[in-house]
């Protein structure tokens, strides 16, 4: 243990006298490597992050989710979106939400919700505008948590009632009262109609989700009352449900057509005239695109690795040439093959380590001013500064292993000989 100790402090010793003797050569050569490990973690941490992202969005749309809409949300991925035939379709109507419950007994909880956008809200002098503002009924908060900020959320007899309440995203109430909080207790006027802020919702942060539930800039109404603002037909009506713990995506799915297929009094040879929509159907096609596109920086980054690897064998050739009197006299006075093998290869490695090391350096500095400037989280894994480890170390060795070679095979008379 010790002799292997001793060989890997000599090797890191070695290696960086190496680094700092020659820091043009040196630099030249740890250039591939350091761009390498770059391109690979940097398009890998930055895919990752991606995803991660738009994955925490979809799934904020509620867990085992499916959403039953006139229209196919997925129908567009080829380019070809035959919208005329989902126009066609009848929408989704509040009265059968009891029929598809009494239908199945697979369903935790179902909501029915209405939405509209770019809607102005008043208050006294002041006005925002582009607010979305959503309808909905009472188990909409089960399928679609958030927590409130401040004041309470919409109750049962508020929905029941169309009570004229409302809960406003917090950074609609920033922007219309100066503070969220006081927003609680004031009156807004939407649509020449007074709405009364019982609750502001908890500050939410950017999604990447390009369409789903923008709860920062948004106002949330009783489904009654909201209908008698808006025209139900032209407002997106559309049914979330959860199923039980436990159910699969496709036995919900499966339990859901029948339900309505049942309710629309379609014959078993005729179309559905609805579209099943699952959150995880989403989750998956991300994970596909993104696959691809990992694959794309592996390439680019493995071209660049390979070059760095030429770099790092060049340094490893010149310095067995340099060092081989001292390979002499080692091998003269007992040193194995293998001692000066794993020398060199370590050394390589180290090398190798470094050039990496400066690349995932420059990773972190960028993933920092990206953070703050544009307030999205880069996750960089502990997988991935693994890999890059692991990367480092295979591209080092292979590296060496000619190098290495070459010096373990030396005699040592010729050796010391040599100048």
């Amino acid at each position: 243990m010790s002799k292997t100790l001793r060989i890997l402090a000599a090797s890191f010793r070695l290696a960086w006298q190496e680094l700092t003797n020659n820091k043009l050569r040196t630099f030249l050569s740890l250039f591939g490597v350091t761009i390498g490990i770059f391109c690979i973690i940097g398009v890998l941490t930055t895919v990752d992050s991606l995803e991660r992202n738009i994955k925490e969005g979809i799934n904020s749309l509620g867990s085992n989710t499916i959403y039953i809409d006139k229209w196919d949300y997925s129908a567009g991925a080829n380019g070809d979106y035959p919208w005329w035939k989902y126009q066609k379709r009848p929408s989704p109507k509040y009265d059968e939400m009891r029929l598809i419950r009494a239908k199945t007994d697979v369903i935790e909880h179902i909501a029915f919700t209405l939405q509209t956008q770019q809607q102005n809200i008043i208050y006294e002098k002041d006005m925002i505008q582009n607010a979305a503002v959503y309808g909905v009924t009472d188990e909409f908060n089960a399928i679609q948590p958030f927590d409130i900020q401040y004041g309470r959320y919409l109750t049962l007899s508020d929905m029941e009632r169309g009570a004229d309440n409302g809960v406003m995203g917090y950074e609609n109430a920033e922007k219309l009262f100066g503070s969220a909080e006081r927003a609680l207790g004031k009156t807004i006027t939407l649509k020449n109609r007074r709405v009364n802020i019982i609750g502001v919702i908890k500050k939410q942060g950017k999604s990447l989700l390009i369409s789903g539930w923008n709860f920062d800039d948004c106002l949330i109404l009783p489904y009654r009352f909201f209908k008698t603002l808006f025209e139900e037909r032209y407002s997106g009506p559309t049914f979330m449900v959860q199923g039980i713990p436990g159910i699969t995506t496709e036995a919900l799915k499966d339990e859901l057509r029948g339900a309505l297929r049942a309710i629309h009094r379609l014959s078993p040879g005729t179309e559905d005239d609805f579209s099943l929509n699952a959150v995880s159907d989403f989750s998956d096609a991300i994970t596909k695109l993104f696959s691809s596109i990992k694959l794309g920086g592996w390439l680019i980054g493995l071209l660049s690795l390979v070059v760095g690897g030429f770099g790092i064998a060049n340094i490893m050739f010149v310095t067995v040439r340099e060092r081989t009197p001292v390979i002499g006299l080692k091998k003269a006075i007992g040193a194995k093959k293998r001692t000066i093998l794993s020398e060199f290869l370590l050394e390589s490695a180290f090398i190798c380590i470094i050039g990496g090391a400066i690349g995932l350096l420059l990773i972190f500095a960028i993933a920092q001013i990206v953070t703050g400037a544009l307030n999205f989280k880069v996750h960089i894994s502990y997988e991935l500064l693994a890999l890059a480890v692991g990367i480092c170390i295979t591209i080092g060795l292979l590296a060496g292993i000619i190098p290495a070679t070459i010096a373990a095979r030396m005699d040592p008379v010729v050796a010391i000989r040599s100048k």
